[in-house]
């Protein structure tokens, strides 16, 4: 029977939500309880302390790798150089037009990803996200620290006293100690690492400097140590996400119920007839850094750790029961042995195909553009202000603002030509001709110059509104080129 509005007791005025709460002695949300995670050993959580080792160790010594760019370069493999306009990564030199590489690299990433949760579900969540990297060693230092799950369980519970307080503080400080680790490796992408770390051991770094390693260290030191799951649950969009990218063939961490309902507490001895292998022991739960239950089936909360997996396998060892109660698994698989049939793993599917083909030529375009891009670059500029001038021989004469870059190390001589305007004449303040009319300029290596030209027409020759144009650099050896289109204001109507 439907319930009338009445039913549900008396209208609330929102604007007074404060003082209904402050009655009924109740909040709206519910209070965050905390999460003590179970130190479990096995095969996943072996991969996951190597993925960290592996991963805070590039983070760490990655700016401090070398690598020889000649004379006058910056010699730091990955260097993002704002002083100067330059990104460096080994022997990739990017300068800032071409940001369209870091586009590209964004883009390869997100297909990667894409492509690797359509075959193995939150991978990257469960094993190389940052967050759940540096949340692992936060939860390390805090279990070498305060214990073991049931320590720690307990220390919390316990009243203030010396002991817990000096367990509490120096954890913290431990903490803060990594989170400023963390802070002054991420500014050391951005200044030659052994010159700023010193400038940081005298109190000579910018301040600037300082100031980015406390926004870091605040944040490391707060997602990492205080909000944990929080951060995967409320504040990142991926969980949300991923449920387009999967499909009923993606593998993911997998309560395996076909084999494990029903499910009851089991006494050594005892018959497994008529009951299925999980003995409720919530070992599973424990081990959780999310804090859910695998057996409540894929969960927005899952970052697909696997420590669940670990967990499991330890306790099935021990009842004589076969690994593998909660693995990598999906449902349809699971509906095909019910069904009794086989449904082999299937990587190659219209979905993983798709991301693959994209992931391919995305790639082999930025690696055509890198292997293809100019040593040299142009841009032109006209000049707005006056647009023509006309001359007293009837003439009519557009200057240019000619920028050239220099990407290569050593100073080059450049000519500067045009076509598609017949007649036209080129000029430069303060620089020579060539026997063929080119302007001749010197550019220093790895350098940008700009140069003020002027592209004259006779009257007999003199157009009617604007005309295409095109600029021209080559070196004298006319093996490094590039162009440019502009126009010409020929003034008449």
């Amino acid at each position: 029977m439907d319930k009338s509005v009445e039913d549900y007791g008396p209208p609330v005025d929102i604007l007074d939500v404060e003082a209904v709460n402050r009655k009924d002695k109740r909040s709206f949300f519910k209070k965050r309880e905390p999460i003590y995670p179970k130190r479990v050993n096995g095969t996943f959580r072996r991969i996951k302390w190597i993925v960290m080792a592996i991963t805070l160790g590039i983070y760490y010594i990655l700016p401090w790798v070398r690598w020889d760019r000649g004379e006058g370069a910056p010699n730091q493999a990955v260097l993002v150089d704002f002083a100067n306009s330059r990104f460096y990564f080994f022997f990739i030199e990017l300068w800032p037009q071409e940001v369209y590489y870091i586009t590209g690299l964004l883009i390869l990433a997100a297909i990667g990803l894409f492509l690797v949760t359509a075959l193995a579900g939150r991978v990257w969540c469960g094993y190389t996200c940052p967050q759940t990297v540096w949340t692992d060693l936060f939860v390390w230092v805090e279990r070498a620290i305060e214990g073991n799950r049931n320590e720690r369980i307990r220390l919390d519970k316990q009243p203030w006293s010396l002991s817990k307080a000096s367990k509490k503080i120096f954890k913290h400080i431990i903490w803060l100690i990594i989170a400023i680790a963390t802070g002054g490796a991420w500014i050391f992408y951005f200044a030659d690492a052994p010159v700023l770390a010193q400038q940081l051991f005298n109190l000579e770094a910018p301040f600037t400097a300082y100031v980015f390693i406390g926004i870091f260290a605040f944040t490391t030191y707060s997602l990492g140590g205080l909000m944990r799951e929080q951060v995967c649950i409320y504040m990142c969009p991926w969980p949300r996400i991923q449920s387009a990218m999967i499909d009923d063939e993606s593998l993911a961490v997998t309560y395996r119920f076909d084999r494990g309902e029903p499910r009851a507490a089991h006494k050594k001895g005892a018959s497994w007839d008529g009951r299925g292998d999980c003995i409720d022991c919530k070992q599973c739960v424990a081990a959780c850094p999310m804090g859910i239950d695998i057996r409540d089936g894929l969960q927005l909360e899952c970052i697909q750790c696997a420590l669940c997996i670990d967990a499991c396998d330890d306790v099935m060892a021990k009842v004589d029961r076969p690994l593998g109660l909660i693995g990598y698994d999906n449902d349809l698989a699971i509906q095909y042995r019910q069904e009794g049939k086989t449904m082999p793993f299937r990587p190659v599917r219209l979905r993983t195909v798709a991301y693959s083909i994209i992931l391919a030529v995305v790639g082999s375009i930025m690696l055509y553009g890198l292997i293809t891009r100019p040593l040299v670059g142009l841009n032109v500029l006209k000049d707005r202000n006056p647009t023509y001038v006309a001359l007293s021989d009837g003439g009519v004469r557009n200057g240019y603002e000619v920028k050239i870059l220099n990407k290569l190390r050593e100073e080059k001589r450049y000519f500067i030509s045009i076509a598609g305007l017949p007649g036209a004449t080129l000029s430069a303040v303060s620089l020579p001709i060539s026997g063929q009319g080119e302007v001749m300029v010197n550019v220093p290596g790895d350098d940008l110059r700009a140069i003020k030209v002027f592209v004259t027409l006779p009257a007999e020759h003199r157009p009617s509104g604007q005309t295409p144009i095109v600029f021209k650099v080559s070196d004298i050896k006319g093996e490094i080129t590039a162009t440019k289109e502009s126009v010409f204001s020929g003034g008449r109507q």
